[in-house]
């Protein structure tokens, strides 16, 4: 198979994608055209700075660069998953060690089973994937996890009043937010194949490796993202619900108003 590299060129009349759908925001007077300028320049600005800072520490093959690449990436993915804590405060130290401790055992079990070598060309990657879906899925957790204590306030009070612990009175809220968070991730792992073509297997297809071949690394991209889900979330759920209560084990109902 021959491959393709795409010219600068190419890459700048592709643009026209942009104004695509900058036209129709102004035609439907969504007033998104300064979002798409702006979240455009970004992503170029950062894709041009990872990709010069990813090809360095490539070049030097250093692990314990690796390693701090890799704890930026799950800094970085903790910093947006706490945006998503519209209830809860001060979870930034939560979701680090949520996502960090989700994306280092999967990357263990990786490295430990020979599917990836401890390298910078394959951990760092693997990392910004595993990372980025355990965001999204902790991210979810305290969104439906705020909400769900903010509807069902009264019964869990009911519940304490009769001598619940909180764990007790949050069983159920935790287990539907956790369940929650995961539809995404566990949705995309059903249609995978069937109504899209994810972007390792897509990657490697275009690099010109066999699709037999990309569907073995495509798999393996699919069982460490639920299972970094799924570890992030519980972990981040079980860590966040007690922020509800104070010392006494009472429900601390100023937080959701």
């Amino acid at each position: 198979m021959n491959q393709h590299n795409i010219t600068n060129e190419s890459l700048a009349l592709s643009i026209v994608l942009v104004v695509i759908a900058m036209l129709i925001s102004h035609r439907e007077k969504l007033a998104l055209e300064k979002d798409i300028i702006w979240s455009i320049c970004r992503a170029v600005v950062q894709l041009i700075i990872i990709g010069y800072v990813l090809k360095y520490i490539f070049d030097l093959n250093n692990a314990l660069l690796t390693v701090l690449m890799v704890l930026f990436i799950c800094f970085n993915a903790a910093y947006n998953a706490k945006k998503r804590s519209k209830y809860i405060e001060h979870t930034f130290v939560t979701s680090f060690i949520a996502i960090t401790t989700g994306a280092v055992l999967t990357l263990a079990v990786l490295v430990l089973t020979h599917s990836i070598e401890f390298t910078p060309m394959q951990v760092i990657p693997i990392s910004g994937m595993v990372a980025g879906n355990a965001m999204v899925a902790v991210g979810l957790c305290y969104s439906n996890l705020g909400q769900r204590f903010k509807g069902d306030q009264q019964q869990i009070q009911e519940m304490l009043s009769l001598g619940a612990s909180p764990k007790f009175a949050s069983t159920v809220l935790i287990r539907d937010s956790i369940r929650a968070s995961l539809i995404p991730t566990i949705d995309s792992a059903k249609t995978v194949g069937l109504v899209s073509l994810p972007g390792m297997m897509s990657g490697l297809i275009f690099a010109g490796i066999d699709p037999v071949r990309a569907i073995k690394y495509q798999i393996m991209v699919t069982y460490m993202l639920l299972s970094t889900a799924s570890l992030s979330s519980i972990i981040a759920c079980y860590l966040a619900y007690r922020k509800f209560y104070n010392a006494r084990h009472q429900l601390m109902v100023n937080m959701l108003k």
